[in-house]
């Protein structure tokens, strides 16, 4: 399977059409280099903000989008239907009753959506922003095989993706929003902790650049990257695929779920096998 885990940059969008545009080009990119899944960021959402928020403003670039939340992802729906491809949509705050959690669309190329919550908020989503924990881990049973999303902050927590692969999941999707080089290597180093410890690929995708006009998405710092099990078919240092730091664009990655069977039944080490304890995940039909 072939992957384009799209860097987002956070240059304000003029309006809701110039959007959409942007995410239906690098769809069409990306379905041009064969893709079967586009991949993109935490918060990637919060740039809508922008078409009504002109100034730094926790509270109104929030309910700019939970406003456009319900346009956003039937635009969505028709960008993944047209170009054939699944596309895990970042994370889109969302109201839950009274409460508004962070939540990663994810979407079939027949225009189905599913939905995995962050369930760890940060220090910044909790106290400062009033975003809320959803529901744990759950696993996409997909076309491509099953596959987990674990929220950038939720990849820090080991049993959020050992439920997932326990589950049946071989890719672990970590769409991320990180504001400094800790936080980004908070992520990045879990990820590769994840993929190592469960024998499974962990793809990570954050939002870059500065927006000055924003209070939620002011600084951004990371770069997609595939990684995988540190044994043999794969890399030595688990690095499958790179970008560059702080630059929006497309990184292609292919994932190999053959080559993570083998190493769990004839690797070096045996991880995923020695690891006894196995946390529930309901499976959710994405088709």
């Amino acid at each position: 399977m072939k992957l384009a885990l799209a860097a987002f940059g956070v240059n304000a969008a003029s309006n809701f059409k110039f959007f959409i545009a942007r995410i239906d080009r690098l769809a069409a990119e990306a379905a041009l280099q064969g893709a079967e899944l586009l991949v993109l960021p935490e918060y990637f959402s919060m740039v809508l903000a922008g078409t009504t928020v002109k100034a730094p403003d926790l509270q109104a670039e929030l309910f700019s989008v939970l406003d456009q939340g319900a346009k956003l992802l039937e635009n969505l729906s028709t960008i993944a239907s047209r170009h054939r491809l699944h596309i895990l949509a970042g994370s889109v705050p969302m109201r839950d009753g009274a409460r508004v959690i962070n939540r990663a669309p994810f979407i079939a190329p027949s225009g189905n959506i599913a939905y995995q919550d962050k369930q760890n908020m940060t220090r910044f989503e909790a106290e400062e922003w009033g975003i809320s924990g959803g529901e744990g881990p759950r696993v996409f049973d997909t076309a491509l095989g099953r596959i987990g999303v674990s929220i950038c902050y939720d990849s820090e927590f080991p049993l959020h993706v050992r439920a997932q692969v326990a589950a049946g999941a071989k890719l672990i999707l970590i769409p991320s929003c990180t504001s400094t080089p800790a936080g980004f290597n908070r992520v990045r180093f879990s990820a590769r902790a994840r993929a190592i410890e469960n024998q499974c690929y962990t793809a990570v995708v954050p939002l870059v650049g500065t927006a000055a006009w924003s209070g939620s998405i002011d600084t951004n710092i990371g770069h997609s990257a595939l990684f995988t099990p540190c044994d043999e078919g794969f890399p030595d240092d688990g690095v499958a695929a790179a970008g560059p730091l702080n630059e929006p664009g497309l990184t292609m990655a292919t994932v190999d779920f053959a080559a993570i069977d083998i190493v769990r039944a004839s690797g070096n080490v045996l991880n995923h096998r020695d690891w006894a304890d196995i946390p529930a995940c309901p499976v959710v039909e994405l088709q």
